[in-house]
């Protein structure tokens, strides 16, 4: 792990296997601070709630600091509800939704540049 990367369990359940850093590093750069937190139900419904107005968990949600920094927090409770909705292996919809958080700290809004991006960077990783 490099000192611009951090992940974070806050969870009981065990860490995915996913190549976290190399994506953050070829999305980001090497420079782009980043920290992964993995969190309860409960505490992504408190920050969905408080920077969304939504008040039920989520599976992702991408936060920017500064120009070249962010946090981005995975529900992996609600990741494993949504395996059939996606049609994934939960390692993979981990993987697949790290790159959408990712993209969004890159600035992107959802449309077909964002997909045609996140379709490049699944390739690359075989996601």
């Amino acid at each position: 792990m490099s000192e611009n990367f951090s992940i974070t369990n806050r969870t009981k359940s065990t860490q995915p296997s996913v190549p976290f850093a190399k994506i953050k590093e070829s999305v980001m750069g090497k420079k782009y601070s980043l920290s992964l937190v993995f969190i309860e139900e409960n505490k992504s419904q408190e920050l969905n709630r408080t920077y969304r107005g939504i008040n039920k968990p989520t599976n992702i949600l991408s936060f920017s600091i500064e120009k070249d920094s962010g946090e981005i927090f995975i529900t992996l409770k609600v990741v494993k509800k949504q395996i059939k909705l996606f049609n994934r292996k939960f390692d993979n919809l981990v993987a697949f939704l790290f790159i959408h958080g990712l993209l969004h700290l890159k600035g992107m809004e959802h449309s077909s540049t964002m997909e045609k991006a996140e379709v490049k960077l699944r390739k690359k990783f075989k996601i």
